[in-house]
């Protein structure tokens, strides 16, 4: 009896280890649990979290199925202890070329308002962890949207992108007239916003609103080297870094540089802080434990 006990107890533990694997492997998979989207680790280290986004022949429209999807990989990445940055592309042909138009033909304003309509969307914006766009093709609409949410943006070089919602008789609705703006200033933003017109990787990157510029082939590579030297840092003191960056969007500069303040004395609670500074002085290379 008791031979068979412990036999029993090896096959259960046996079928948990089984299924344990099995779901974190379909955490990072194309299929089973996502149909929109690709999800997976990149990086020397497997540091980086990589969404690319897969409807190709809808130009990587963005659907709320796509959308829900995108929401919970980026909790799996935000909950993986070993991810530091995430980095979220389309194709060399389309980043994304906006919302699903067939998806809202038919909605009306009860509809939108009492459901909130797009709210979810806003999730890449509430990211903790670094998020790299990696931006080829088009970038319309939703999609210009999807990839201003992010923290840094690449944009390969036939890169376009725009706010053509006026042109549907619509405006934007995922935060497109207020990050732009923001982004590239008043006039570009209003002119853009206003005529639905296109603007290229360059001149993006001249108004500010893209950091750098690589040939089309490239620009995904050089986004996930980003990752990896953003999740080479701490972890932690990353998070404050970027939570400091995004308060002066939201703050007044007197009120931005207390909370500054604030978290940079933070970080002098954390082991990391310790270790960099006394890493500098030995003249050797920190390492970060995210503590």
């Amino acid at each position: 009896m008791a031979a068979f006990c412990r036999t029993a107890a090896l096959l259960l533990q046996h079928t948990k280890t089984s299924s344990c694997a099995l779901i974190a492997g379909r955490t990072y998979s194309s299929g089973g649990q996502y149909q929109h989207i690709i999800v997976d680790r990149k990086g020397e280290k497997q540091n980086v979290g990589f969404i690319q986004l897969n409807r190709p022949k809808a130009l990587n429209a963005l659907c709320d199925e796509l959308m829900t999807e995108m929401g919970q990989a980026l909790d799996a990445f935000e909950e993986d202890k070993q991810i530091g940055a995430i980095v979220i592309t389309g194709s060399e042909k389309a980043f994304a070329a906006g919302a699903d138009i067939k998806e809202m033909q038919n909605r009306n304003f009860q509809e939108c308002y009492a459901g909130n309509f797009l709210a979810h969307w806003n999730k890449v914006s509430l990211v903790r962890k670094p998020v790299i766009a990696a931006v080829n093709g088009f970038a319309l609409g939703g999609g210009c949207e999807l990839a201003m949410m992010c923290d840094i943006i690449y944009a390969g070089e036939k890169a376009q992108f725009a706010q053509p919602e006026i042109l549907l008789g619509t405006i934007p609705g995922a935060g497109g007239t207020q990050r732009l703006t923001r982004a590239v200033g008043k006039s570009l933003a209003m002119e853009l916003v206003l005529t639905g017109d296109r603007i290229s990787a360059q001149e993006a990157k001249l108004a500010g609103l893209v950091s750098k510029v690589y040939p089309a082939d490239q620009v995904v590579q050089e986004a996930i080297k980003c990752g990896e030297k953003i999740a080479g840092n701490s972890k932690l003191v990353c998070i404050m870094a970027k939570e400091a960056v995004n308060a002066a969007f939201e703050l007044t500069l007197a009120e931005g540089n207390r909370m500054e303040k604030r978290l940079f004395h933070a970080t002098f609670a954390t082991d990391d802080r310790k270790e960099g500074m006394t890493a500098f002085v030995e003249k050797r290379k920190a390492a970060f434990t995210d503590k």
